[in-house]
């Protein structure tokens, strides 16, 4: 087998592991009340903290009317809140709530628990030797960025 072929083989699982994660997301969304865009945002939320409009707009690579829409919509289920910055009322940012924070833990909750059924399948050592594997091949793209 050529490096080429190879790399083409391993780019083509980790797309094929992507896209098999991302529908059992989508499935477990389902039971939510909240859209995939809207998770979405709601993870970077989370991940980086408060975000004005704009700066979620471009971390989504969305236009800023769809996520002001799209914040609405959160806003409005009691997910996120807008707050005015102290310093320059002008800028407001969004935050999530805990009722957001909820819907994220329950749904990566249920993602592991379907990622955990697979890899009971595997041996331990299996599943330690890809657990480390995949830390180091995202560790080294890390370095890249």
């Amino acid at each position: 087998m050529t490096e080429l072929t190879r790399v083409e083989d391993i780019e083509k699982s980790l797309r094929r592991i992507s896209y098999t994660i991302k529908q059992q997301g989508r499935e477990i969304l389902n039971h939510f009340p909240i859209t995939l865009p809207q998770f979405i945002a709601l993870q970077y939320l989370q991940e980086k903290g408060d975000l004005t409009i704009g700066e979620l707009s471009s971390t989504m690579y969305l236009a800023f009317s769809t996520t002001t829409d799209l914040v609405d919509r959160l806003e409005k289920n009691g997910l996120v809140e807008r707050v005015k910055d102290q310093r320059d009322r002008r800028v407001v940012s969004v935050h999530i709530l805990s009722r957001g924070e909820d819907i994220i833990r329950e749904v990566i909750q249920k993602r592991q628990e379907y990622l955990n059924d697979i890899l009971d399948n595997f041996s331990e050592k299996h599943t330690d030797q890809l657990q480390q594997m995949l830390a180091t091949l995202h560790e080294e793209m890390e370095k890249e960025q």
